[in-house]
């Protein structure tokens, strides 16, 4: 093998990190090129970038896009704004790239990772413990939160019928009331005006006083950003359910290998009698069954209404190495 490691930036590997992304079936929306750059302009916070590449014979094989504090390394990107991330590897690749890169990273002088949010088919999980234990890493993993997923049928018929009896009542009464409360209208879209991302932003800080909060300037303008280029990636989906002309919720979700991440969400609090938050989510699972997608992931986080729309929890992870043997 001809092996070499590279730190490089996000202009000179973009079309390499798109390309190796759509070859692995595990890569999260969240660790693509355009989500991390994304992030390092909005979001940074003094670290310094350390995006790394390793190539066998010329040929990318792997990703590690991070960012370094002192002597920690951890991925671009934070819990707050990415619900999953990982490295970027081909799937026949995973040992030899953790190899290569861990015996890198400690010359460099890196003597910790701190790595998190994992989905339990990252990388990290499932290939980097073996060779992170032959080079002398100790590593731990616990969980910090669940993700909740829903596996789509064929038909909305079929979803229902999936649903327990009480929770398939209880939707099937909610949007009958809705219906008789006068002109309803459901909008999905894989574009989004300005005007909506102001009628999103709007609604998400209406929903809730932790959701005000939570949108800083820095964060608007990421949301701003990120739905933009997503839109132009083909990869964006917008709801927006309307009562009487008036917008009551929103939610806003990404189309990536025919699974749909629905990532945020908002509602205006006078139509909180009517279920318009769940309703949202309900209808957008509807447009996502009849558009043929395979999967619907409420990301993380334990809410109730992800269970009674028929969503499974999988535990979401955190992973720390340190160099050194015991």
């Amino acid at each position: 093998m001809d092996l070499q490691y590279t730190l490089e930036t996000f202009d000179s590997l973009s079309s390499e990190w798109t390309k190796l992304q759509e070859k692995s079936p595990t890569v999260p929306i969240f660790s693509s090129p355009e989500w991390s750059s994304i992030w390092w302009q909005h979001l940074n916070s003094g670290a310094s970038l350390h995006l790394a590449t390793i190539k066998n014979q010329g040929n990318v094989i792997g990703i590690a896009p991070l960012m370094v504090k002192k002597d920690v390394a951890s991925f671009i990107g934070n819990i707050d704004v990415c619900d999953y991330l990982d490295f970027v590897v081909a799937p026949d690749s995973a040992e030899i790239f953790f190899h290569v890169l861990l015996d890198n990273l400690h010359k460099e002088g890196i003597r910790k990772l701190a790595l998190a949010p994992l989905h339990p088919d990252s990388t990290v999980i499932t290939t980097m413990p073996t060779p992170a234990h032959q080079l002398g890493w100790q590593m731990t993993c616990s969980q910090i939160d669940v993700t909740v997923e829903l596996d789509l049928p064929a038909t909305w018929e079929e979803y229902l019928q999936m649903l327990a009896s009480k929770q398939r009542h209880e939707l099937k009464r909610k949007l009958r009331r809705l219906e008789e409360e006068g002109e309803i209208n459901y909008r999905s879209s894989s574009e989004a005006s300005p005007q909506d991302i102001d009628t999103f932003l709007k609604l998400f800080r209406e929903s809730r006083e932790d959701k005000a909060e939570f949108m800083t300037p820095e964060r608007e303008a990421f949301f701003r950003d990120i739905t933009k280029t997503m839109t132009h990636r083909k990869i964006f989906r917008l709801g927006l359910l309307e009562v009487n002309s008036r917008p009551a919720a929103s939610t806003i979700a990404f189309e990536y290998k025919n699974n749909v991440y629905l990532y945020n969400s908002g509602y205006d609090p006078q139509y909180a009698w009517l279920s318009v938050g769940v309703l949202s989510k309900a209808l957008s699972i509807k447009d996502s069954i009849e558009r043929g997608k395979k999967k619907y992931d409420f990301l993380k986080g334990d809410e109730q209404y992800k269970y009674h729309l028929g969503g499974h929890e999988l535990p979401i992870y955190q992973c720390s190495l340190t160099y050194g043997r015991k």
